[in-house]
């Protein structure tokens, strides 16, 4: 599509695939880590001719902004804005202190305005843009991770506020958020317990978990002009689990649903 993308996360589960698909449909892609090791592992993958690296820590405004400033000298102006990145520590309040919880609130929610205050000045000036988040379904329910999750749900309050400020100049703002997704990520909890997406699936109504492919099928689809006319949506990917709690119902209703 000749365009020129900026993903954030980039070389995570999710943002390496999400990279991959931009390059394969002829985008350009600013890749934004800051693994700058994993970084030239992705460029040596995808090619020099299609992706820009970009080393920097989501946490310091002002490099964020020079970074992307440098990138957009030899790609040009981003078109598209794919805020990825974001990680969680603390499992529950009580494993929570101070320390983990600004980490995760900072990483999360104040990395992703980081980023978008980088190009959101360029979309005003040139009417056109599109920025989509990638928030958690723990946004949307207590599902641990309280840290994560308050920044998660501030994520999507965000979203509708660049939403609802940005439509005037032709931006439009969502946000996509997953449930479970096989990545690295969950390696910890898999060497715990092996059968923990066995375990997992009875609150999924699909009985089946999402996967980088899948965040990136709906990331492909809001970043495009297909959806010209959605913005301020927050777009569970999650195999249903938002949609209800069926264990809780069969109990309610006496009846095997």
């Amino acid at each position: 599509m000749n365009r020129v993308v900026l993903v954030t996360g980039a070389c995570g589960g999710i943002g390496s695939v999400l990279c991959k698909r931009f390059v394969e449909q002829g985008d350009t892609v600013l890749a934004l880590d800051i693994d700058a090791a994993a970084l030239r592992a992705l460029v040596a993958q995808l090619g020099e001719a299609h992706v820009t690296p970009v080393a920097v820590d989501l946490g310091d405004a002002a490099a964020v902004q020079q970074a992307v400033a440098e990138a957009v000298k030899t790609r040009g102006p981003v078109d598209v804005l794919v805020a990825n990145a974001g990680a969680a520590k603390g499992l529950t309040l009580a494993t929570t202190d101070a320390a983990s919880w600004q980490r995760d609130i900072h990483l999360n929610l104040n990395g992703t305005y980081h980023t978008v205050e980088a190009v959101r000045a360029s979309m005003i000036e040139r009417q056109k843009g599109a920025l989509v988040l990638i928030g958690s379904v723990n946004g949307m329910a207590a599902l641990g991770h309280p840290a994560y999750s308050a920044a998660k749900a501030g994520l999507i309050s965000y979203t509708k506020a660049l939403a609802i400020e940005l439509g005037r100049y032709g931006i439009r703002a969502n946000i996509v958020c997953p449930g479970t997704v096989k990545t690295q990520a969950w390696q910890a909890r898999v060497d715990k317990n092996p059968q923990v997406f066995e375990d997992l699936k009875k609150w999924y109504p699909l009985r089946d978990f999402a996967t980088p492919d899948d965040i990136a099928d709906a990331v492909m689809f809001l970043a495009s002009p297909m959806a010209r006319v959605i913005t301020g949506v927050a777009l569970p990917v999650d195999g249903g689990l938002m949609a209800g709690n069926r264990l809780m119902a069969e109990e309610l209703t006496l009846e095997s649903l």
